[in-house]
Parts: C-alpha cells; structure tokens; sequence
C-alpha cells in the first residue's frame, strides 16, 4: 500500500469530506422541497443534510474486501490497494463528521470554525495517540508473563478500551486512534499473534450479528414505503454523481488514468458502517432522525444490490482486469 498511500488517505479524508458536502446538498434539497407531500413533514435543513452525507461517507472495506476475493478479480496496476486502502480508512473520518454533526445538530450551535479546529484535533489526538498506544499495546503483550495462554486475547480487548478511553477523554476522536493503534500492532511482532488476531476475527463477527439483530428491530417496512422514491434518486446522485465527483477531485493530479477513476467511483459501495451511524441521530432524540435512518437503509440496499454485483463485469468493460 506504501506505493499509493498520498492517494488512499486523500480519498479517505478529503474525498469522505467532499462526498458528504455533494451528497448532504442534494438530500437537503430533496428532502426539503419535497418531504411535506410524500413524507408529511417540514422538511430538513441543510446541517441535517449534512449529517445525511456524512452517515453515508464512507465505503464498506469488508464488502470491497469480500466482492473482490468472492469473484477471483484481479486488477491492473495499483488499483486494488488503493480500493483497499480506502475503503479501510475512510471509516474513522466518516464517524468523526458524524459525531461532530450530531453534537451541532442537537445544541443547534452552527459554527463552521469551531467545527474545523474540531475536526483537526481530533484528527490530530487520534492519530497521535492511536501510534503511541499502537507500539504501547506491543510492549505490554511481549512483556507481561501470564500463565494463560487464552488470557492475552483478553489483554489485548483491555487495551483496546483503554485507548478509546483514554484518547476519547483528551478530545481525539477515539475510533480513529483504536484504528491506527490497531494497524500499528498488527504490523508488528508480539506473542501469540495468531490467538489474538483469530480472538478479534470472531469478535467482528460476533459484533456484525448484533449489528443486524439491531438493524432488524428499527427497520419497519411500512415506513420504507414513504421514503423509497426519495431514497432511491438520492442514491442514485451518490453512485453516478457525488462519489465520481469526489474522486475526479480528490485523484486530480494522480497518475490514473478516466478508466481507473471510473471504476474507483463504482467501487464506493456502502455497508455496514452507515448503518451504525444512522442509529447516533435516533439514539439521541434528533428530529427526522427515523426518516434519515429509513434513507440510509435504501440507499445501503441499492448500493450493495447495483454496484456489489455489478464490480466484475464493470471492470472487465473498463479492461481493468489483471488476466496474467
């Protein structure tokens, strides 16, 4: 990933910022020119479209990572670490305009400058921090002697809490710092790496399952009905318009050449994240919170739906794939 990492953290960072600006625009103009006839209410501003954007900012590293590997696509050049790259960092940034977003939205203080020496900070604390915990969690696990071999999995859980924590209380943004803290470890040696990795590997999972278990308690079918048309043409400006958008900019002055950032457009596919995040807007009582999780929830289906199984073929059309 060395050869492409300018590139990855712009359209992790720059690019995630650019896609919730196109896209929260558009879903404020959506969805307040027309949500008092199809939704029945007033409508939302466009701070509310903002966090609309930024729910939905970030592409789903585990369903690139599956889709790739699933269909056997090998692609040319440097593409598919970049895609990798990505869609496995652009998360932490996603979820740190949406709680900043969140936090405006619910005291109603709109400051654009506050917002970005936040936005700074927090990146700043967590990266920081994040390494410093990162080459600290290496430390401890090659130095503690415990009789268990089963008990260094569990110190390892330990230390993850504790780096949210402790950066979250000095105003970094905490699942930053658990990220970068998490890739400086597992790119280093320490004891019992395989135990420990294949403990994490089954408490994703575990936490994938209750992530739809909840999913499945706050999806009412009947209110879908309501915001499927909008839903549908806002996602649609996502896929062919604010993601190509955002990488046309954010790659501008890379080596790609028009078919590598199309298909980079076509591989911003949506999951699990924006999923969780559109739970933070009900979880603190925030008007139309329902009918922005009811969006979200479609526009995930239809990007999962069109563009997940559509990556084979598009990149074949586009002469992308690496047949050697």
């Amino acid at each position: 990933m060395r050869p492409v990492l300018v590139q990855g953290l712009i359209m992790s960072t720059f690019g995630v910022a650019l896609t919730m600006l196109f896209l929260g625009t558009f879903a404020w103009f959506m969805l307040g020119s027309f949500s008092s006839v199809m939704l029945g209410s007033d409508g939302i501003n466009w701070v509310d479209g903002l966090l609309l954007g930024a729910i939905i900012s970030s592409t789903d590293a585990a369903a690139v990572f599956s889709i790739l590997k699933s269909s056997n696509l090998k692609l040319k050049g440097n593409l598919q670490p970049l895609l990798e790259l990505e869609s496995g960092s652009n998360d932490p940034m996603a979820v740190l305009l949406t709680t900043t977003l969140v936090n405006i939205v619910k005291t109603g203080d709109v400051s654009f400058l506050n917002l970005g020496i936040t936005l700074i900070a927090q990146l700043a604390i967590g990266i920081i921090g994040g390494y410093g915990f990162g080459r600290l969690m290496t430390w401890i696990i090659n130095n503690i002697k415990v009789n268990a071999q089963g008990l260094y999995p569990v110190i390892s859980l330990g230390q993850v809490l504790l780096t949210y924590s402790v950066i979250t209380l000095l105003q970094g943004n905490g699942f930053l710092g658990v990220y970068i803290a998490g890739v400086v470890l597992g790119n280093s040696n320490f004891t019992y790496k395989s135990t420990i990795l294949d403990f994490h590997d089954a408490i994703s999972w575990l936490m994938q399952i209750g992530m739809f278990l909840l999913l499945g308690l706050l999806v009412f079918p009947s209110q879908l009905i309501t915001v499927a048309p909008i839903a549908i043409i806002i996602a649609l400006f996502l896929m062919f318009i604010a993601r190509p958008l955002s990488v046309i900019i954010g790659l501008a002055i890379s080596p790609y050449n028009n078919s590598e950032k199309l298909f980079i457009s076509w591989v911003g596919l949506r999951g699990a994240v924006p999923i969780i995040l559109a739970i933070s807007p009900i979880a603190v009582g925030i008007p139309d919170a329902k009918t922005l999780f009811n969006v979200v929830f479609f526009i995930v289906l239809i990007s999962v739906s069109i563009q997940g199984f559509s990556l084979g073929p598009t990149a074949r059309w586009l002469k992308l794939e690496n047949k050697e």
